[in-house]
């Protein structure tokens, strides 16, 4: 990704793919839920080389 991608990358509707490929919701989604549990999400891309998202989850001993 692009940096001006990556920026997005987390935004509810952002896709790269053709109208009709995908609607741009699922890192948004997924995000969310994440956050919800008090976590973070974390993107880091090279273009041309790929992409690392990573997931941060708090520890719960309940």
């Amino acid at each position: 990704m692009t940096p001006q991608e990556l920026e997005k990358a987390f935004m509810p509707f952002f896709t790269t793919k053709a109208p009709g490929k995908g609607t741009g919701l699922g890192l948004s989604v997924s995000c969310t839920i994440i956050q919800n549990l008090g976590g973070r999400c974390l993107a880091e891309s090279t273009p041309g080389k790929g992409s690392t998202l990573t997931v941060e989850l708090p520890y719960r001993t309940e």
